[in-house]
């Protein structure tokens, strides 16, 4: 029964039910909505307030968490209190921002802040997308002039059969995950994961998963029509006509500034000594003797200007671009000039320089163990993850200087979409045990740096020996929409103003066989299919340009670096596991002790061997298969007589392990007494002729002989040290 005041509506979706409900919950917000799907509940809500003074621009928050209360789980550490977003958290509030922001009217300055929390996780429906979805419910219901509603909604790819809304079981059997957010104009962000997947089949994705964003997009509006939500807040130009006017004449000296030759410091040189003899000259500030009033206004005036002449920065870069010409003198379709370089740092397990135009990375490869994974503990059971990526952004790599602080959200969404782009590629656990860490420095920028740090990802994985599948690059697409009748402009390999000014930033990474991962943010309201299919085209014919370039410096996997951990692995028994670590940890003390080595047990048996510097991982390998080796039936040893008796001699085969010889095995012909062929101590060729029911194992030294082609004779008998 529906509580009082309670709106709800419902969509069948991927097998479960979607729903929306309003009217209880959080009700002095602007918008509040409640969105569950299967067992899993997000609230969302959405405030408008008037903006502060001075701002000139448009202040949006939002705000994701999951509340471990929601799994049933308590905060691990020593304070019981969730603290600072996590990774996932922090990405989920980029991919909620990127699809609204652009939804507002241009020169909006009002305080819009959004927060959504998990309040309920089944662990099978992720909340993230249902995060999405209640951030536009809520600030469609709001009085904010959001131009939405979008819909989100998530994709899968199970055994060669699109997935909508994929649970974490299907996840694991997955090889796309794809996060899609749009409206009935079209889809306006991206965000995808996969595993080379060919563009014509990303397309049948792209267009399969649209269907679902429309329905989204209805069920809200259903929802806002059933509730009556809050009436538009009107927007209306808050710059002067006399200003805009003023502005306006200042258009040829801008776009002189904006195509002077140079560099992109150059340009940024001139641009900025442009506007600020235009401010001097049209907007003269007071004098000392001005009154406060005076003052305000002119305060008033400036920033006015301000946004002005970025609006009409802005036109210029746009009308250069559709007059057929970039404002660095490319093409459309032409790269800028690359530089692939590895080896570039000593000591480390791998390195390399990726440039391209005035974007600069360097990117180093750290090879390292089962004890430097990245453990991951969230709403979910805690799992660690074997590779992972980091990216940093210092201020000088744009030649400014500003507080110097932790990763922001845009570092880690770079740093995590190079990760994505670069996981399908790597080998199997099994083939490369290692744990890798990228770590890439932008030490120059001037537009896709995300891009460079995936192909610079590429050289050092390369550079460290590590056996990736193919080589992976990466490049963003630009657009400038056309206007009346114009056709759009693709812009490849966009730079730092054209990302800007422009209309869009589509990055694709890939091999020569497929995609790995798309980010899209968009400026325009939508991009339809048609768009993002020439989209696909560009960005492969340049991506096997860069992975060209890439393969003429490394063209396969170097060798490991000396200062990198050799690791070597072995599987035993999981019930000689005892046996090898020993009471208390002693026996397995004592094989790293010998060696130098670091020995890593898991639960299924097998073992994991490292160490740096030559032999030390080979010894402890020898040492524990020596210690946990199965005899195999119709295997050679050479083992050691433990004791004689009348019918035969007992002989260690492997540490801890005995089998009997009998007399008539020890060699051809009769044989009186077995002391007249071995003794207590011997070091004697058998082979392993039966091994029963009860684990007992039976040798034979003349099948050893004869297998080995060794008359009586010629056996080798070492006698019992005295």
């Amino acid at each position: 029964m529906p509580l009082s005041g309670q709106t709800r509506v419902e969509l069948e979706i991927g097998g479960r039910t979607l729903s929306i409900e309003t009217g209880v919950i959080a009700k002095q917000a602007g918008g509040a909505v409640l969105v569950q799907y299967g067992e899993t509940v997000v609230l969302g809500t959405a405030v408008r307030s008037n903006p502060r003074p001075g701002l000139d621009f448009f202040p949006l928050t939002v705000d994701y968490r999951e509340k471990l209360a929601a799994a049933g789980k308590f905060p691990g550490g020593f304070r019981k209190r969730e603290g600072a977003p996590n990774q996932k958290e922090i990405l989920t509030m980029r991919n909620i921002d990127r699809p609204i922001r652009p939804l507002f009217p241009a020169n909006y300055f009002d305080e819009v802040q959004i927060q959504c929390w998990v309040m309920a996780a089944d662990g099978q429906n992720e909340p993230d997308v249902l995060a999405g979805i209640a951030a536009s419910a809520a600030l469609h219901l709001s009085d904010a002039p959001f131009l939405g509603p979008v819909g989100n909604v998530r994709v899968g790819r199970v055994d060669g059969e699109f997935v909508v809304m994929p649970t974490a079981a299907q996840d694991a059997y997955s090889d796309l995950d794809m996060l899609l957010c749009g409206h009935e104009d079209g889809l306006n962000m991206i965000e995808v994961g996969a595993y080379e997947m060919p563009e014509d089949e990303m397309l049948k994705a792209l267009e399969f998963g649209y269907g679902y964003v429309k329905q989204i997009v209805d069920l809200i509006k259903e929802l806002r029509e059933k509730a009556g939500g809050q009436e538009k807040k009107v927007v209306e130009d808050t710059i002067p006509a006399e200003i805009r006017a003023k502005v306006a004449e200042f258009g040829p000296a801008l776009k002189a500034a904006k195509t002077s030759e140079g560099s992109k410091l150059d340009r940024q040189v001139a641009v900025r000594e442009a506007i600020s003899t235009f401010k001097e000259e049209n907007f003269p500030r007071p004098d000392k003797t001005a009154g406060v009033g005076e003052q305000n206004d002119w305060d008033n005036a400036i920033k006015a200007a301000g946004v002005a002449i970025h609006d009409l920065e802005e036109e210029i870069t746009k009308e250069i671009i559709r007059g057929g010409s970039r404002t660095d003198g490319r093409g459309f379709d032409d790269l800028r000039h690359i530089e692939c370089h590895t080896d570039v740092l000593p000591r480390v397990h791998g390195s390399s320089m990726f440039q391209r135009g005035e974007t600069q990375a360097i990117v180093t490869a750290t090879l390292g163990t089962g004890k430097d994974e990245q453990i991951v503990d969230g709403l979910g059971e805690e799992y660690s993850e074997k590779f992972y990526l980091h990216y940093n952004f210092p201020p000088f790599s744009v030649g400014e200087a500003k507080r110097i602080t932790g990763p922001g959200r845009r570092e880690i969404g770079h740093g995590k979409l190079a990760e994505k782009a670069l996981l399908p590629v790597l080998p199997a656990v099994s083939d490369f045990p290692y744990t890798v860490r990228l770590v890439s420095d932008i030490t120059e920028s001037n537009g896709s740096s995300s891009m460079a740090s995936a192909c610079g990802g590429t050289l050092a994985l390369l550079d460290a020996g590590v056996p990736i599948k193919a080589p992976v690059a990466g490049i963003s697409i630009g657009l400038i929409q056309g206007e009346d009748g114009q056709e759009d402009c693709f812009l490849t390999d966009i730079q730092g103003e054209e990302d800007h000014f422009g209309d869009m930033d589509f990055k694709v990474t890939g091999t020569r066989e497929g995609i790995t991962a798309i980010q899209l943010d968009l400026k325009i309201r939508g991009l339809s299919m048609e768009q993002i299919a020439k989209t696909f085209e560009l960005a492969k014919k340049n991506r096997v340009q860069i992975i060209e370039m890439i393969e003429a410096e490394v063209p396969g996997p170097k060798e490991l670096s000396p200062h990198a951990p050799r690791m070597l692995s072995t599987t035993i028994h999981p019930e000689k596991i005892g046996k090898l670590i020993g009471p208390g940890g002693k026996t397995i003390r004592a094989i790293q002790e010998n060696s130098g080595a670091t020995i890593e047990v898991e639960e299924d048996g097998t073992v994991y061997i490292s160490a740096v510097g030559g032999g030390k991982a080979e010894k402890a390998l020898e040492e524990v298969e020596k210690l946990c080796a199965e005899v195999k039936e119709g295997a050679l040893y050479t083992g050691t007589v433990t004791s004689v008796k009348d019918f035969g001699a007992f002989i260690e085969v492997i540490p801890g392990q005995d089998g009997l010889c009998h007399i008539s095995e020890l060699k051809d012909g009769f044989v009186d007494k077995v002391s007249d062929v071995v003794s207590v101590g011997d070091k004697v060729r058998v082979k392993v002729i039966l091994i029963d029911e009860q684990g007992r194992v039976k040798l034979s030294r003349r099948a050893a002989m004869k297998e080995e082609g060794i008359e009586e004779e010629d056996a080798p008998k070492e006698e019992a040290e005295a």
